[in-house]
């Protein structure tokens, strides 16, 4: 039997850069274009990282050169501290969900994880309790043909656990899952996280990345848009207060308010849209009852994670409205 480490035991060089992913200058080349073209990463330990981008952003790509699927034509790889060169290093120590879980349809889902455990020398006694942590108690000896596409991603999360990785990298692990399949995969991925897990996620669905990542990196035709702190990203972009009053006429009153601060504002769905930082709102509630208007609706408007991709990449958003919050597909 091989024993396996878990979450906690990272390599020295990881622990003290704080870094799970460091990538330099990354590039891949497919003649005639490069799908990946200079990608500097850094993913902190202990965080869900949203990696989203376009249809052929590269993300795909980058994910299989992490995993040593596939060889950088440049650049440098560190996946837990230890370079891509030696990749029996760490890919022990990694779990991965790559363009869909595979399974023999015919067999229970937990015969299916026992094949997968005795390929790798692990221990089976684990195979019960990940199979109870993704969900899957009281339908493990069930053929895997019977599963939801919800249950089958479910599965393939607990089939990357099994190494007990210190590191997991799902590409698209809520595709095509129902409001309420994507609510349990966010749950879960939070609750490992929350054992020291770090998960690098793949995905389309921008209002889904928005709830659930710490840390977001924005492909772009194989290049990074944006990488850091999701909080940081969008705190960092444009706001607007919106306002609501008893008359349009009070609404005008509040307008020329606004504008005596320098703000510009505009009608909206019966309300006024005051392009004005957050912390202005004391004053404009102050100022509209000393001209005798009293604001009956108040509150900070932000631009979501889509809104605020599409503005960093200078792409059109009038397309998106009848996507409800994705766009592309998963490269």
């Amino acid at each position: 039997m091989t024993t396996t480490t878990g979450p906690a035991a990272l390599t020295t060089a990881a622990a003290t850069t704080g870094l799970a992913i460091r990538t330099e200058q990354l590039t891949k080349r497919y003649v005639p274009r490069a799908a990946v073209d200079g990608v500097s990463l850094e993913v902190p330990i202990g965080v869900i990282a949203g990696f989203v981008g376009p249809n052929g952003a590269g993300k795909t790509t980058t994910i299989r050169m992490l995993l040593a699927l596939a060889r950088p034509t440049a650049g440098h790889i560190e996946v837990l501290g230890i370079p891509s060169s030696h990749p029996e290093d760490y890919l022990p120590r990694v779990g991965a969900l790559i363009e869909g879980p595979a399974f023999y349809p015919g067999l229970s889902a937990r015969r299916n994880v026992e094949v997968l455990a005795a390929l790798g020398g692990i221990d089976r006694r684990r195979i019960d309790p990940l199979l109870a942590q993704v969900g899957l108690q009281g339908r493990e000896r069930d053929a895997v043909k019977t599963y939801s596409q919800g249950m089958r991603q479910r599965l393939g999360i607990a089939a990357a656990l099994l190494p007990s990785p210190a590191l997991l990298i799902l590409d698209e692990p809520t595709n095509g899952l129902d409001p309420a399949g994507i609510q349990e995969i966010r749950l879960l991925l939070r609750d490992l996280r929350d054992q020291g897990i770090t998960i690098l996620m793949s995905s389309h669905l921008l209002a889904e990345v928005e709830q659930i990542a710490d840390w977001i990196i924005l492909l772009n035709q194989g290049k990074v848009a944006y990488q850091g702190r999701m909080d940081a990203l969008l705190k960092g972009q444009q706001t607007a207060l919106m306002v609501g009053a008893a008359t349009p006429d009070e609404l005008w009153i509040i307008a020329a308010v606004a504008r005596e601060q320098q703000f510009e504002s505009e009608l909206a769905d019966g309300q006024l849209r005051v392009l004005a930082p957050a912390s202005f709102a004391g004053t404009l509630n102050q100022r509209a009852l000393e001209a005798g208007d009293v604001i009956t609706e108040l509150h900070v408007e932000r631009n979501s994670l889509e809104e605020t991709f599409f503005s960093l990449t200078e792409q059109p958003t009038a397309n998106t409205s009848s996507t409800a919050g994705t766009y592309g597909g998963a490269q």
